[in-house]
């Protein structure tokens, strides 16, 4: 036997004012006080007070016996087109017999209990009437039950599905009918993940496939096909009346953990991260690769694993065609929260870039790139060359740097006696060190004009030009050791298999300052 479903019918409307509400501006409107009577406040004058409305508070302030006070309330209803005197009416009345010419503040709307006062004008257009259902025909020429109906639950449980997927009725652009606010019972509208990847936290829709990202895998569902798999488990996709049809997996044990915020698409490409497994990941046409791998393998590892339960943020920065991902540690320093953000490149399939600014939003919108930070938007890369305020991050200004590692003839111990770089003054060594060794740092060159700054250019250790070039020797700051024989205070050149070298530029000059180029002189050790 059929189950019986008790059906009620309805229909609800609602008139509403679309027109003619005020805008509201907080600020003195260079109005003064006249007079009242209880709580209705008179306007000295025909002040224009066309932005005054209801529900916005309002200070006026005032002088009795040389002592300064104020009496604030809110605006229960407003006349301000009143003529000759306009006036409104305040909740509550003021104790005193307030000064005439007193000034009024006004300032935002605070009280929304009579807001509806506040609608003024009387064109029947500003009128509309609204039914509580998308296909309701209140504009015909008579409304009768019809149809309409729903269905009543005398018990209601509520179900969550984590990893389910539920669908409602269609939208028929060609004739109009819509069906999005139906979810029909007696249709099979839903379609179970599998529950054992966890919960779903990203839905990407991608063509004809809709990408699903569960907490430990990463699948599609194919949308109005199916899939048919012949004997040797070749897939062919055929037309079906199904709206949400066969679950494919990706190859791979990787999913997007908890943290959708750290998704990212550009093209056929998407970006995430797998806190689970300790990785970044590119889901392209090739299937997931992790993307961690490429040089970035212990630094994600210890990233990852260390990272608030909201603190990873990806986005894709258009400007400079990135993968941005920004990653806050539950790890603090002294100083700072611990925090990195930095950049994925395609073209050289690696990690790029480490920068000091960290957004809790990253996005691109019309081939512009932006961070939100603090409840505030920022806009990146926006000011012309040689004029804008480089290094500059959410209102702070850092200096940039590039570390990189020298390693020529890596088996063999050298001497690095030299260093020399290709580009605009004001770059200076920050640090030079060896797996043994480190040298005193190396300031900027300056173009000496006067005996003085000549004298000190001999004196101070730092970039000379020579041939277009800038150079300058590196002087050890290590201590000595057994066996070791010191020539005056200081001893030039570094030991060890390799070198890593810090190169700085002050970004408080504003002025762009390129490095093309950095190389160094080494001879075998003896």
């Amino acid at each position: 036997m059929a189950a019986i479903i008790e059906l009620k019918y309805f229909n609800t409307f609602w008139l509403k004012k679309i027109k003619t509400i005020t805008d509201v501006t907080p600020g003195v409107l260079n109005i003064a006080y006249a007079s009242n009577s209880g709580t209705t406040i008179i306007f000295g004058g025909t002040a224009s007070v066309n932005q005054i409305s209801v529900g916005q508070e309002f200070t006026i302030t005032y002088q009795i016996g040389g002592v300064v006070k104020k009496y604030t309330s809110t605006i229960v209803e407003a006349f301000p087109t009143v003529n000759p005197n306009p006036y409104f009416v305040a909740a509550v009345a003021p104790v005193d017999v307030i000064p005439v010419a007193s000034p009024i503040t006004f300032g935002k709307i605070i009280d929304f209990s009579n807001i509806p006062k506040a609608y003024i004008g009387t064109a029947d257009s500003d009128w509309l009437i609204e039914e509580s259902r998308i296909r309701g025909g209140y504009n015909n020429t008579s409304v009768d039950y019809g149809v309409k109906a729903y269905s009543v639950e005398d018990e209601p449980k509520q179900s969550h599905r984590f990893s389910g997927l539920i669908h409602s009725g269609i939208f028929n652009s060609r004739t109009g009918f819509n069906a999005t606010n139906q979810f029909s019972v007696g249709e099979d509208i839903t379609r179970t993940i599998d529950p054992a990847n966890g919960s779903i936290q990203k839905l990407y829709a991608e063509d004809t496939n809709l990408i699903i990202f569960q907490e430990s895998k990463v699948s599609k569902s194919l949308i109005d096909k199916d899939a048919i798999y012949s004997a040797e488990g070749v897939a062919s996709v055929t037309s079906r009346n199904l709206v949400i049809g066969q679950n494919v997996a990706f190859g791979g044990e990787y999913g997007i953990s908890t943290d959708p915020e750290s998704f990212a698409v550009n093209g056929y490409r998407k970006y995430f991260t797998d806190r689970n497994q300790n990785v970044v990941c590119r889901l392209s046409m090739d299937g997931i690769t992790p993307i961690s791998n490429y040089g970035m393998t212990d630094f994600f590892r210890d990233k990852l694993s260390t990272a608030k339960s909201t603190g990873i943020f990806g986005g894709w920065d258009a400007h400079n065609k990135q993968y941005v991902l920004s990653i806050e540690s539950t790890e603090r320093s002294a100083t700072r929260e611990s925090f990195s953000t930095l950049s994925f490149d395609e073209g050289v399939k690696g990690w790029t870039s480490l920068f000091d600014y960290k957004p809790k939003q990253i996005f691109s919108l019309n081939n512009n790139y932006f961070t939100a930070n603090a409840g505030k938007i920022y806009k990146h890369y926006t000011l012309a060359p040689n004029t804008s305020d480089r290094g500059v991050f959410y209102g702070i200004t850092y200096n940039s740097n590039v570390t990189f590692v020298f390693n020529g003839a890596p088996s063999m111990v050298k001497n690095f006696q030299t260093i020399n770089y290709e580009g605009d003054t004001a770059w200076r060594m920050v640090s030079f060190n060896t797996n043994t060794d480190k040298t005193l740092p190396i300031t900027e060159a300056i173009f000496a004009t006067t005996l003085e700054q000549m004298q000190n250019a001999l004196l101070v250790n730092r970039f000379k030009l020579k041939e277009d070039k800038y150079f300058a020797d590196l002087v050890n700051s290590t201590s000595s050791q057994n066996g070791e024989v010191v020539f005056g205070g200081s001893s030039s050149g570094v030991k060890g298999f390799f070198g890593e070298v810090k190169m700085e530029v002050n970004n408080a000059n504003n002025a762009k300052k390129e490095l093309f180029a950095v190389s160094t002189g080494f001879v075998q050790s003896s």
